[in-house]
């Protein structure tokens, strides 16, 4: 029961955080104007990801000073966070270069694996694979790049808090199962904020989350699956399977272009989802099946769980694969229907 009041707080204060800034932002104009990456097409209030930051740390506070969660985990997550967060809010408000944003992104991540003890060893089913202090130069690299794939993965309206909420319960309910309380309640305490954030957010979204959430959520999700990891928990590899619809997507969207030589820094709209709603499809009907499909994943990484080692490796290795070709196949469905669409002579 005790549990059960300390989400209902967590979402009231993620949710009247996030209805302050739709209020704040509304009278200071700040908004995100349309440009060629957007999905949207009117001007939207900006910074809703403030009510997850401020509610999640909080109570990373709170058990830190109770002793109810690993002291390193909870230092990487304050500072690292509320740098990412403060760097976010910045760039959401004036903009910032994005070298003094990688500066910052790299700086937080060097933290936060200085504080969990960087990636000495991976689980990969029943082997282990010793990575000694390449681990920590790896975690940082991941880490990065979770901040901006993140980023990245934040253009239609709920998809990015959708899959901050879901990932999160199911991250929290799997290590709840192999006893690893702390690490559950950080991912439901992440889980119930989002929530508090998605009321403002769903399609269709009344407040963005801006680079304040997205970049705070991807820090966040990184460090803890590098702290599961290493504290015995749920393995990195099945942490990478539950947001694998965002990895998959986003890296393999970033590696495209950079095969045809574009520039990475531009605006454009060529991830998976951007294309589906370029094609006709609702911001509601593509989060919802991202939510879908995170359930599938779900499914797979509790299997793994549950095989104990035997099978893992296998499952962990097909859920990689369907995801890739689901990918391909979507991606060439949708830039053929645009295709199609684009050639239609204009009705007058």
């Amino acid at each position: 029961m005790n549990l059960v009041l300390i989400f209902m707080l967590i979402y009231f204060i993620a949710s009247s955080l996030t209805r302050h800034m739709l209020l704040y932002t509304q009278r200071n104009d700040l908004l995100d104007i349309p440009n060629d990456r957007s999905s949207h097409s009117r001007p939207t209030p900006l910074g809703g990801g403030v009510g997850i930051v401020l509610a999640f740390l909080l109570m990373v506070a709170v058990l830190l000073a109770l002793g109810k969660i690993v002291r390193g985990l909870g230092i990487a997550l304050l500072v690292g966070g509320c740098v990412l967060a403060i760097i976010g809010w910045l760039d959401d408000r004036k903009g910032i270069s994005a070298l003094l944003r990688l500066m910052v992104h790299i700086a937080s991540a060097l933290w936060a694996v200085y504080w969990i003890g960087g990636l000495p060893y991976l689980r990969l089913g029943s082997y282990t694979l010793e990575l000694g202090h390449w681990g920590s130069a790896v975690s940082v690299i991941g880490i990065v790049w979770m901040i901006n794939l993140y980023n990245f993965m934040d253009g239609i309206d709920g998809l990015a808090g959708a899959e901050a909420a879901t990932v999160g319960a199911f991250a929290g309910l799997f290590s709840a199962a192999i006893g690893k309380w702390d690490l559950a309640i950080l991912c439901w305490v992440l889980s119930v904020a989002s929530l508090g954030f998605l009321r403002w957010n769903w399609p269709p979204a009344r407040i963005f989350m801006g680079d304040v959430g997205s970049g705070f959520l991807g820090f966040t999700f990184a460090t803890l699956a590098i702290a599961s990891e290493n504290s015995g928990g749920l393995p990195l590899v099945l942490w990478m399977s539950l947001l694998g619809v965002f990895i998959v997507d986003a890296t393999i969207t970033l590696v495209s272009r950079m095969v045809r030589g574009e520039r990475l820094a531009s605006a454009h709209r060529e991830h998976v989802y951007q294309l589906a709603v370029q094609a006709g499809h609702s911001h509601r009907s593509v989060t919802t099946t991202v939510l879908l499909l995170n359930g599938v994943l779900a499914a797979i990484a509790w299997l793994c769980l549950q095989s104990r080692g035997q099978w893992a490796g296998l499952l962990v290795l097909l859920c990689w694969l369907v995801l890739f070709f689901a990918h391909r196949m979507l991606w060439r469905r949708f830039t053929s229907n645009l295709t199609i669409r684009e050639k239609r002579p204009a009705v007058h």
